[in-house]
């Protein structure tokens, strides 16, 4: 009996990804953010390991663009996302929400298994 011990490889390049949407009201802060800092090519969004729950989103403006980037556009609002970071992210949809006063982006990712209670980070 032949035993195969073919081990499965997994690589971030070939991977097909889901992608991320941003919501009509993210698209509007983001063009927000680039109009008030025209150096500004749109918001990064990546994951670090952070908090009670393991990972940590982390939303930056940015002027230039990697590589290794995905970029995903919505109504001319650009969102630039580390190769690295979609296998936490993908499918993540981007909005811009009220919450009580302050007005904050919010991340719907399908992936999230669990989220702390304060909400600064997610496990899968």
């Amino acid at each position: 009996m032949q035993v195969d011990n073919k081990v499965e490889t997994f690589s971030l390049e070939e991977n097909i990804w889901r992608g991320l949407t941003i919501t009509d009201s993210a698209a509007h802060q983001i063009r927000r953010l680039v109009e008030n800092d025209p150096a500004m090519l749109g918001l990064r969004l990546s994951v670090k390991q952070s908090g009670c729950a393991g990972f940590g989103y982390v939303v930056e403006k940015t002027t230039q663009s990697e590589d290794s980037d995905r970029v995903y556009e919505h109504d001319g609002a650009r969102l630039y996302v580390p190769l690295k970071a979609m296998p936490f992210i993908d499918g993540t949809e981007l909005d811009y929400v009220q919450e009580g006063l302050n007005h904050v982006f919010k991340f719907n990712n399908p992936k999230a298994q669990h989220a702390c209670g304060c909400g600064e980070s997610f496990g899968l």
